[in-house]
């Protein structure tokens, strides 16, 4: 609304100063020259009255004294009256325009120039003949006259204020027409001040919403030198160090976020009453499992971090815990954030520990795994051995057997030796790869041939499906065997009779995917981070035949991931397991 603008208000303003400034001018003017017309009236009233007098005294009674007073009298619109001791005379006739003789004697005021020869100047509103001429007031000058012939008498000279009152008005005339156009000029003054003052306050408006926009290089015009150019300087001036000091927020904000996205540990800032603000994705993960095990919306916190986080408030200290979220381990280090002296939040970062605590496992059980796979073997090596010593086996068939199972064991040491120092080479970085150029046709019909008469002996169906590839690949073909052989043996193992196993191979734009899908037993969803670990076997019920070492997935991984590829898991229980291998194409030709 205009009045409730800038230039409403400083126009509103300067017209009301103007105005009160004007109207007690105009106040004052009009008594000043109302009491000075009315005092040069008077004063031009008792100087026609000395005339008079003066002439008076002079003369006679007679006609011609009166007929010069009545000259004199109408020459200032004026009329007269002389008073002798005997007899009055007025200068026009009475009956028109006079005043009654009677008031001159009833008159306190005007009784005193008769009765006690004083000179008056009075003014008031009396009662004349002809009040269409003469109405309003009348001021009246008496003086005491002693005429020549030694008569005394008196003379009252009276005019109309008619005449005071029209010059009044056409002061007040003027006076009021000068403050109307007083006010007409103040306005467009008022106006054209105000613009040129919210001018550059508009400009201002303009800029500081491009500015709230996020529009730094935004500029006010500097036109002027006075307060209002310093002001749009230091506008300008706050714009440029603003942009400066977001760019430098920026960089560190982006920086920060850099931080967090790129750590392997989650973080995590909470507020005053304890709800999750800003996560880094491993953060951000870690929550939606938490409240997916909790059954939580997305703006419920898991009551458990409540807990910690109303300690770290009480205690006003760090708090440490430990907690497994969907199969997982996670250590959760809760620290108070403080501003100045009072606690404003925390900030907790939480570290997977799965593998950690995994990886100590494994090492314990490393030992106790080998030991393990080698006790049976051995002790079966040694209790033929001291039969065939001690002479138990009778007969050569017998003896034979005995041998047969030796040697049969001893292989089975070979090979768990074997696969041990294979691993330990590869995971020391000394695996060797042959990389030759293979036709994957050639190779899948081999891998196949090994393992049909396994097939047919253990009654399974085994299937191979191959697609046509754009490139060829390059790869090690012993290892790649040997990654084929461990994957098809283990499908094969967990396979129960007239079920099938699927060799497929197939082109994946950037490389090869090789699949063997089988119909077996699966695997639990427990043991599934767990398969490709060493010593990692699934539940002997579960298979069928021998049972393996343990070693060979773990060999698979490690060759894989040699040729730079990635080989995966997925299995159901009761439904079958596919393991997938991905061999990239070689693009350093």
């Amino acid at each position: 609304m205009f009045w409730r603008s800038v230039v409403g208000k400083l126009w509103f303003t300067i017209l009301l100063l103007v105005s009160v400034v004007l109207l007690v001018l105009t106040v004052l003017l009009l008594g000043f020259f109302e009491q000075f017309h009315t005092e040069q009236a008077e004063g031009e009233l008792f100087n026609h009255a000395n005339l008079l007098v003066s002439f008076l005294e002079t003369e006679t009674t007679d006609g011609a004294a009166l007929d010069m007073s009545q000259i004199i009298s109408e020459s200032y619109a004026s009329r007269a009256v002389l008073i002798g001791e005997d007899n009055y005379w007025y200068t026009a006739n009475e009956d028109s325009d006079g005043i009654p003789i009677s008031y001159f004697y009833e008159d306190p005021v005007l009784s005193e120039v008769i009765e006690a020869d004083e000179t008056i100047v009075t003014q008031g509103d009396y009662a004349l003949a002809n009040q269409e001429n003469w109405g309003g007031e009348i001021m009246i000058v008496g003086m005491p006259v002693t005429f020549a012939d030694g008569e005394e008498g008196s003379l009252f000279l009276y005019q109309s204020l008619a005449v005071v009152e029209e010059a009044s008005a056409q002061t007040k005339q003027i006076i009021f027409l000068s403050a109307g156009f007083a006010i007409i000029l103040t306005t467009v003054f008022a106006f054209f001040l105000s613009s040129r003052i919210t001018a550059p306050l508009r400009q201002m408006r303009t800029a500081s919403l491009e500015v709230a926009k996020g529009n730094f290089e935004t500029k006010i015009p500097i036109q002027t030198k006075d307060e209002i150019g310093l002001l749009a300087m230091a506008f300008n001036r706050m714009g440029r160090a603003l942009n400066t000091n977001l760019h430098a927020l920026n960089q560190e904000k982006e920086q920060l976020s850099r931080i967090l996205s790129s750590m392997a540990d989650g973080v995590m800032t909470l507020n005053r009453q304890g709800h999750v603000m800003i996560m880094n994705p491993p953060a951000s993960a870690c929550m939606a499992a938490w409240r997916y095990e909790k059954q939580l919306s997305e703006d419920e916190e898991p009551l458990h971090l409540n807990r910690l986080f109303d300690k770290v408030v009480s205690e006003e200290t760090e708090v440490v815990d430990e907690v497994t979220i969907q199969g997982r381990t996670w250590v959760i280090l809760m620290t108070p954030l403080y501003d100045e002296e009072n606690i404003r939040g925390a900030v907790a970062v939480l570290r997977d520990m799965t593998e950690e605590r995994q990886h100590d496992k494994l090492r314990k059980d490393f030992i106790a795994n080998v030991s393990h796979e080698l006790r049976t073997p051995i002790s079966m090596l040694q209790g033929y051995s001291e039969a065939i010593v001690d002479d138990i086996a009778e007969t050569q068939e017998e003896k034979k057997e005995m041998a047969s199972i030796i040697y049969d064991e001893s292989l089975r040491i070979g090979r768990l030796v074997n696969e041990l120092l294979d691993i330990a080479r590869m995971e020391a970085g000394y695996l060797n790869l042959r990389k030759e150029e293979i036709d994957m046709k050639i190779f899948a019909d081999k891998i196949l041939r090994k393992f049909q008469v396994v097939a047919k002996e253990q009654q399974i169906e085994l299937i191979g499906e191959f697609s046509p590839l754009t490139k060829t690949l390059s790869a090690d073909v012993d290892r790649l065997e040997q990654v084929m052989t461990n994957l098809i043996d283990n499908a094969m193992r967990h396979t129960m009779e007239h079920g099938q196993v699927i060799f497929r191979i197939s082109d994946a734009e950037t490389g090869v995917r090789i699949e063997v899908e089988d119909t077996g037993a699966g695997i639990p969803e427990d043991d599934l981070p767990f398969v490709f670990e060493r010593f990692y076997k699934a539940d002997k019920a579960r298979t069928r035949g021998r049972a393996g070492t343990g070693l060979g997935l773990a060999i698979v991984k490690n060759i894989t991931e040699g040729h730079e590829g990635k080989v995966s898991v997925h299995s159901k229980i009761n439904e079958g397991t596919t393991f997938s291998v991905f061999l990239p194409y070689d693009t350093s030709g």
